[in-house]
């Protein structure tokens, strides 16, 4: 009997999963594993946890959802924690699989594991295969070599959008025959190093991990509020659900597809009409591929100082005392201090208040901007490794921005963005 294990990573999802489809059609049994990396909880030479509190939860909740999904057609989920290296070649050899689907990666410590974990199941005679399940457009559709492709968003973007189709979504399997797994047995907060935070009744949004928290989400934005289609006008908000679509924490974990999300904007397109705004959210996925297509062009470079840049001198250093107040909210700015507090507090910040907040720490504060990075890294529920870091470079002028130095007049984006101190009042205020 042909055994295969779906390793599954940040695509913890039954819809558009590519990996899980080709598993089925190859083996008559499968069996679904996750490997809680312990490395992905240890603290990073910057001094931050690679996944914090929120990350976390969300996590842990997206497991026990997915494990749900999975029982619901006949399988379930075998959740082991240590190195994956490691677990792979024992569950390998135990149930004598021939074979682990998973998907591909891009980023440098990721593909790291990938290679010593094909490295030990090739000492086993056991076979690996990737598949893209992460973007809107399949690389292999790009119009360029990976060395090609642009270093400039937007001659990406026009040449793709001209020349690419999005493939069309990968259905939910109605089946999948596993023999009998274990109950779903998970670590607590606790043994991953973790606490549990308490709810902040300002909190723009309740995440809850799993696919189907991020199949309402996407259900609530397009038809239930309509709210895509002013998606454009909205976007920029700091308070509430529906200023934007909060889809990033389900894409992070896989929980959503970016493929999924492009098929339901289509649809409501068809029945309530097209314009800039629903269209600028296709936009904004397309942004994301791009981070995730240059990560695989430049691989290691975004994790240091200069960036994509070798030849710009960059030698702002790490000030501690500075630092600290500019994570604590302590800095006497009040539109950053208001921002930093809520990503303090709810794990979560606008997209706005990214862009201000990192600016801040670059070019004001003139700190290493990996400090500021890493510290997104363990605190955002949505991090995401290609768009966390590349976001970061392109503030810090050593990424994909065309402009030499993209410095935010913190006081104008206050007055533009926070006209009457609503949200600064909000998060300023003691709750």
């Amino acid at each position: 009997m042909k055994t295969a294990i779906v390793w599954f990573k940040t695509d913890l999802r039954l819809h558009d999963n590519e990996t899980l489809v080709e598993a089925i059609k190859y083996a008559e049994q499968i069996i679904p594993v996750y490997c809680i990396d312990e490395s992905q909880f240890e603290t990073t030479n910057f001094g931050f946890k690679k996944t914090g509190n929120f990350r976390g939860q969300f996590l842990l909740e997206a497991l026990i959802d997915l494990d749900k999904n999975l029982r619901e057609i006949g399988s379930g989920l075998i959740v082991r924690m240590g190195k994956p290296e490691e677990i792979l070649v024992e569950l390998a050899a135990k149930f004598q699989a021939q074979k682990i689907f998973t998907k591909k990666e891009v980023a440098y410590e990721e593909l790291q594991i990938h290679d010593l974990v094909e490295k030990e199941l090739f000492k086993i005679n056991c076979l690996i295969d990737t598949f893209s399940t992460s973007t809107l457009y399949h690389a292999q559709d790009l119009p360029f070599t990976l060395k090609d492709i642009p270093d400039v968003f937007t001659s990406f973007r026009k040449r793709t959008e001209k020349e690419t189709s999005v493939r069309p979504v990968f259905p939910k399997p109605l089946v999948i025959n596993s023999p009998n797994i274990e109950p779903l047995n998970l670590p607590s907060l606790a043994i991953l190093g973790l606490e549990e935070e308490k709810t902040d009744t300002r909190a723009a949004i309740q995440f809850k991990g799993g696919e189907t928290a991020g199949l309402v989400r996407l259900a609530h934005f397009l038809i239930g509020t309509r709210a895509i289609s002013t998606y454009k006008e909205t976007r920029n908000g700091l308070i509430g659900e529906d200023y934007s679509s909060k889809f990033s924490a389900w894409l992070s974990l896989g929980c959503l597809s970016a493929r999924e999300i492009y098929a339901e904007i289509k649809k409501y397109e068809l029945q309530f009409g097209a314009n800039e705004s629903t269209y600028w959210l296709i936009f904004e996925l397309i942004w994301r591929d791009y981070f995730r297509f240059i990560m695989k062009k430049y691989r290691h470079q975004f994790f240091l100082q200069n960036g994509i840049k070798p030849t710009k001198a960059l030698f702002n250093k790490h000030h501690r005392a500075s630092f600290e107040k500019w994570k604590n909210g302590e800095t006497g700015i009040d539109f950053i201090d208001a921002n930093m507090i809520e990503l303090k507090l709810t794990g979560f910040m606008s997209n706005r208040g990214r862009q201000n907040v990192a600016s801040y720490l670059c070019h004001n504060l003139k700190l290493d901007w990996r400090y500021g990075a890493a510290y997104f890294e363990e605190q955002l529920i949505d991090y995401d490794v290609c768009s966390n870091w590349g976001n970061w470079a392109y503030l810090a002028g050593v990424g994909n921005d065309p402009m030499p130095s993209r410095v935010f007049n913190i006081e104008k984006q206050a007055n533009d963005y926070d006209k009457n101190q609503t949200y600064r009042k909000l998060w300023l205020s003691k709750n």
